[in-house]
């Protein structure tokens, strides 16, 4: 798909398409918009990495499941909505993404994977669902714009470097 979408500037994935495969869209820097048709169920690894041009893309609720490094160095990706039948944030899912400023985590999800929200340096707040027990390793390391964070009773796990680097975090809340 890289060739077709260097020169589009937005992209419509068919109606008959059910899964957008790994490296999809990989480095598809001149990409700014793509809609996603609500058949798809999956969205493989790095299948946007790179892309960074994209400024918000509209997940339909039939994605039950995202891979690794799925949106990792979109640059330009200003918001995002994880629909409620995905179950985990996978590692690397929103690395990098430098312009986020707000992401809704919806309470399906149980797990947020290592260096999930790595350097996502806009992100002012982030709620964490009763849903989450477990954070990553590096999960929301350098998100230096975040200054409160209230992990839920459910989280009974914690990463390594988790937080390191939030050095606006005013309050972190952690349950017993």
């Amino acid at each position: 798909g890289s060739e077709m979408c260097i020169r589009d500037r937005s992209y419509n994935i068919p109606d008959s398409v059910t899964s957008i495969g790994d490296w999809a869209f990989i480095g598809c820097t001149s990409l700014t918009s793509i809609t996603i048709p609500n058949g798809v169920t999956s969205i493989g690894d790095y299948a946007f990495y790179g892309c960074t041009s994209l400024t918000s893309i509209p997940i339909p609720n039939s994605v039950s499941s995202i891979g690794k490094c799925a949106f990792e160095n979109c640059l330009s990706l200003t918001s995002i909505t994880i629909p409620s039948s995905v179950t985990s944030v996978s590692n690397n899912t929103f690395s990098n993404c430098e312009s986020l400023t707000s992401i809704t985590i919806p309470d399906s999800v149980v797990s947020i994977g290592n260096y999930a929200f790595s350097n996502c340096e806009a992100l002012v707040s982030i709620k964490i669902p009763n849903s989450v027990t477990s954070i990553g390793e590096d999960a929301f390391k350098e998100c230096i714009s975040l200054t409160c964070i209230l992990l839920p009773d459910s989280v009974t796990s914690i990463g390594d470097g988790a937080f390191e680097f939030c050095k606006n975090l005013k309050s972190l809340t952690i349950p017993n």
